[in-house]
């Protein structure tokens, strides 16, 4: 296909603007996974979608805060922080606004090969599952939780030694790790298809 046969329509430019995103997210994944890059980050301000089987973690916190995108805006979230995860068949989606188009990734597919992150935090504001905590302490300082991310002193937190959620299904506004490994990783252009 010509490159002005992919111009002349939105959907095509569209395309042609979502493939240096597709080569950043290889590159900064990859600097994530090689604690190359930082993690903190000016948010976009768009949510996407992540599902999972299955999430594994050890090293649980939760608590209010905020991520503010490039003008300084706040968002509120709900923060989670993991320090060791493993994700089963994890799935990962972005929606284009006002366009059938978007980003879908998926990873550890292979149940005997998990997505594995170290020090996860996830920006939150919806989070779906059946989830079991392993010596949970509920309305704890969030400047007190056991995880090396806290929150502010004399905000409401809860920590756990230990977490599993099934059936996961979140809407988040960011997602940041000192290590990510996806396992079986295959990214693709979609037509807008999330993953619930």
């Amino acid at each position: 296909m010509k490159l002005s046969a992919l111009t002349r329509t939105r959907r095509g430019r569209a395309m042609l603007a979502a493939v240096p995103t597709v080569a950043v997210i290889g590159v900064l994944m990859g600097g994530v996974a090689q604690g190359a890059v930082p993690v903190s980050m000016a948010i976009s301000g768009q949510q996407f979608k992540i599902a999972a089987d299955k999430l594994d973690g050890t090293g649980f916190s939760q608590y209010a805060g905020e991520a503010k995108d490039a003008d300084g805006k706040s968002h509120p979230v709900a923060i989670a922080n993991i320090k060791d995860a493993t994700l089963h068949n994890l799935c990962q989606s972005v929606k284009v606004p006002g366009m059938p188009l978007g980003l879908l990734i998926s990873a550890g597919t292979n149940p005997k090969n998990p997505v594995k992150a170290t020090d996860l935090q996830i920006g939150m504001s919806d989070l779906r599952g059946t989830a079991q905590f392993n010596q949970i302490r509920i309305g704890v300082d969030a400047s007190t939780v056991n995880t090396k991310a806290h929150g502010s002193k004399g905000d409401f937190a809860m920590d756990s030694d230990a977490i599993t959620i099934d059936d996961l299904k979140q809407v988040s506004s960011s997602t940041s790790a000192a290590v990510f490994k996806l396992t079986d990783l295959h990214l693709k252009i979609s037509d807008g298809t999330e993953c619930f």
